[in-house]
């Protein structure tokens, strides 16, 4: 088991009531961890092209992805996917080279080339935690480990790994059950840390928590108005860092936004930049501040709407999908 610093205890020889709870969460962890790395897209005839982007950009596709890149109905309209998912995730749209991108297939080459099981590397669990993190910070390894399971039985691992992130802020721990190196997730004992929430940023291009110089998660939100044909953002001041000049408080942003009818082939997308500044005791007054973009009218029907936020200078950058529900004469944000 990981103690609460993400360090493994290896001396217990009975299960605890604590320890067999625990047992059960981390099955749990482990069922969705699966759902969240190998969901499979099914009754879609895809071209090549798109069946092997899609084979291995699942990993870092959100639920809503899936599902848009699942009802998309032509090669066509998956290309324009394609290239808005990269550029979504792209942490420097000024330059020729995305380098989220490129480091995404690095590492799938990488645990190809180093994880060996049997299977493609990138298809291991040590290759799909290495695909989204990367190297880790520390790796301890053990030639055995004894363990016991939920009903207090001893069970053996001929040898185990544990990769610790620590700008991430959690441990993973891996068995070599068959002795034979290939390691694999441990139902039990095998996470410690936050490893979701690090999973979201990393799924994202987004920096650890714990980085240096971290640039800041951003939180917004949106609606859309059907009557006034706009979507409004808006972004909580307590998120935000300010230029302070003249006595005004000033910040830049970039805005894009992919509009996606279910069900549909129908697909918007437009960005726009905003500049905002305004005298410093206003400022602290506000909650949030809010930008008003003008939208053709959406006509009745269910949308995602994927949005992507970059502050400047240095604010960070943040990204959400959201659900809209179009009725004749009202909007209904799903979540």
């Amino acid at each position: 088991m990981f103690d609460e610093k993400g360090f493994i205890q290896t001396n217990e020889s009975k299960i605890s009531k604590k320890a067999v709870k625990h047992g059960i969460k981390t099955v749990f962890i482990l069922f969705i961890f699966s759902l969240v790395c190998c969901g499979v897209l099914t009754k879609v005839d895809l071209d090549p092209d798109s069946r092997d982007f899609y084979e291995t950009a699942r990993l870092i596709m959100t639920k809503q992805e899936k599902k848009i890149f699942a009802h998309l109905p032509d090669e066509e309209s998956r290309k324009e996917f394609i290239k808005d998912f990269w550029e979504k995730r792209n942490p420097d749209s000024e330059t020729e080279e995305n380098e989220f991108r490129e480091e995404f297939y690095r590492r799938i080459e990488y645990a190809n080339a180093r994880f060996k099981e049997g299977m493609p590397g990138w298809k291991t669990d040590r290759g799909r935690i290495y695909i989204y993190f990367g190297t880790p910070d520390q790796v301890d390894m053990r030639p055995m480990l004894s363990l016991t399971d939920e009903m207090g039985r001893i069970r053996e691992a001929r040898g185990y790994l544990i990769w610790r992130y620590y700008r991430y802020g959690f441990a993973i721990l891996f068995l070599d059950k068959r002795g034979d190196g290939s390691y694999v997730f441990d139902p039990y004992y095998g996470i410690g840390g936050d490893f979701f929430y690090a999973l979201e940023r990393a799924k994202f291009g987004l920096p650890p928590k714990t980085q240096d110089l971290e640039k800041k998660f951003l939180d917004f939100d949106l609606e859309y108005n059907k009557e006034k044909k706009e979507i409004l953002i808006s972004i909580p001041v307590n998120t935000l860092t300010f230029v302070s000049e003249d006595d005004l408080l000033k910040a830049d942003f970039d805005f894009k936004f992919f509009v996606y009818r279910k069900k549909s082939t129908e697909r918007h997308s437009f960005r726009e930049s905003r500049h905002f500044e305004m005298p410093e005791e206003k400022v602290v007054k506000l909650e949030n501040i809010e930008f008003a973009f003008s939208f053709p009218e959406l006509g009745p029907g269910n949308y995602y709407v994927d949005v992507v936020v970059i502050g400047k200078p240095d604010i960070g950058r943040a990204r959400k999908i959201f659900e809209i529900k179009v009725r004749n004469s009202v909007s209904q944000l799903v979540n």
